[in-house]
């Protein structure tokens, strides 16, 4: 995979920010966008790839099931806005499509039987890995509209994840990295190799939209035209071309997202495909701070310890892993992967770290259950895609093995998170209490889950200084305590 040699290496980020215009006035633009929501009746539907895209919102629901019925139910809560966790980026793109066709089917029909209009984002990676356009396609065939437009949106201010003259940069220490030059541009399944969204669009759907086609919504519109503006740039777009969202603060993508209300308004339509801060400002949720450690419901009633599980392998992880593991009174067990991919291992392998975690547990230890560090690869993306879902497949036999609730747990990655969430805890509706740090969000599990009323820290893999897992894992250590 060759990257574009025209890209520069990396930008000062405060050379990059120091030319650009000053921001839009208006203050108000999230509480009109809130306002518009609820006259309308309008349900902001945000059906997400992974279950970190909840990092920048706060009490909202999350559903791991899109049968219609439960869609009907969601939706006649009459909440402004919902997540739908899909895990869609673990599976093949075939069956992602399959999923999304789906979901779009049971989301229209509920739509329709409850009365309500919705508003769709596809949400993923901020860093672009996922399903695109697969996912986008058949999500509009299943929901039964043609888009005028499709707003390509990957900014990500908790994560520095900005987009300056069509180009995605992921924020390193104090420069700024094009984001095909960073480590998750070499994803083996979701690699690319352009960092102007332009180019990458052309990239991901192989020249079915050449770059020279693709719109673009620079910060010179969002900040010196405003809503206006934007609205009239989206009015002309017609058979889903795709557009790219400039961004570096929330309050481009208001600016943004009013200008996109008012084509809505004219009888236009659109598909959004977003990182988390998108969605949180198209469905005109207030920004909170960050949770204390003591509000989290982390428990007190028995005296177990902590449990973390980290499952993915990109090396930001890595680094945070050997921090937590360096904290005196943290355990670490590691899964081998390669007994994991033999039969006649498997079982052994899953049995031995299952007993360990529980005894420690049950002394009161913290632990952490890791995978072997060394990355497993199938060769083909499908046949990497099959070794991650047979890791995961044994984090939730061990985790599922728990006879009583950790004091509070950790999900390292996106598909380990939601596996274990699904699988391991049952979880059929969540709610996202807020985040414990930048980025990480943290569920309240429902009641028909295994342990009601845990705090679920869903940490993203891609996210967080090389301390942020540990700084957790002290804090909730710490405030856990009984006493």
């Amino acid at each position: 995979m060759t990257v574009n040699s025209f890209e520069p290496q990396h930008v000062v980020t405060a050379e990059a920010f120091s030319g650009l215009s000053p921001e839009w006035p208006d203050t108000g633009l999230r509480e009109e966008i809130r306002r518009r929501l609820e006259d309308s009746g309008t349900a902001v539907v945000v059906v997400d790839d992974d279950p970190t895209g909840t990092q920048t919102v706060h009490d909202v629901p999350v559903l791991t099931d899109w049968a219609e019925a439960t869609l009907r139910g969601e939706l006649n809560r009459g909440e402004p806005a919902f997540y739908i966790l899909t895990n869609s980026r673990a599976l093949d793109g075939p069956l992602a499509a399959q999923l999304a066709l789906e979901l779009g089917q049971n989301l229209a029909a509920a739509a329709a039987a409850v009365g309500r209009r919705v508003e769709v984002i596809s949400r993923s990676d901020s860093t672009l890995r996922g399903h695109y356009p697969a996912e986008t396609d058949a999500l509009a065939a299943g929901l039964g509209i043609r888009p005028d437009g499709l707003l390509v949106a990957p900014y990500f201010r908790e994560g520095g994840r900005f987009t300056i003259g069509d180009v995605h940069y992921v924020q390193e220490g104090e420069r700024l990295t094009p984001a095909a030059r960073t480590e998750f541009a070499r994803d083996h399944t979701f690699g690319y190799t352009r960092s102007n969204l332009r180019e990458w669009i052309e990239e991901k759907t192989k020249g079915r939209w050449k770059s020279d086609e693709v719109a673009g919504i620079g910060l010179e519109t969002i900040r010196i035209g405003g809503p206006v503006a934007v609205q009239r740039l989206l009015e002309p777009l017609r058979d889903g071309r795709p557009v790219v969202v400039n961004a570096v603060s929330d309050r481009d993508l208001e600016v943004v997202v009013m200008g996109l209300m008012g084509a809505e308004e004219m009888g236009k339509r659109y598909l959004c495909r977003t990182a988390a801060s998108f969605a949180k400002v198209r469905a005109g949720i207030s920004d909170s701070g960050l949770l204390k450690p003591e509000r989290l419901l982390v428990r007190q009633d028995q005296g177990g310890g902590g449990l973390a599980v980290v499952g993915s392998y990109v090396p930001r992880t890595t680094r945070q892993l050997e921090a937590l593991m360096a904290l005196p009174d943290w355990h670490a067990l590691e899964v081998a992967i390669e007994p994991l991919l033999d039969p006649r291992e498997r079982d052994g392998e899953i049995a031995r770290v299952r007993e360990a975690m529980n005894t420690r547990l049950a002394r009161g230890e913290n632990v952490v259950v890791c995978t072997s560090r060394g990355l497993v690869s199938g060769g083909a993306p499908a046949g990497s895609l099959g070794i991650g879902q047979s890791v995961s497949a044994a984090l939730v036999e061990i985790v599922a093995s728990l006879p009583s609730p950790p004091r509070f747990l950790i999900a390292k990655g996106g598909i380990t998170s939601s596996d274990l969430a699904t699988r391991a805890l049952g979880v059929r509706r969540a709610r996202v209490m807020g985040q414990i740090a930048p980025g990480v969000p943290v569920w309240e599990l429902g009641a028909e889950s295994r342990f009601p009323g845990l705090a679920y820290v869903v940490f993203p893999g891609n996210v967080g200084t090389d301390d942020t897992l540990a700084e957790i894992a002290r804090s909730l250590s710490a405030a856990g305590e009984p006493g």
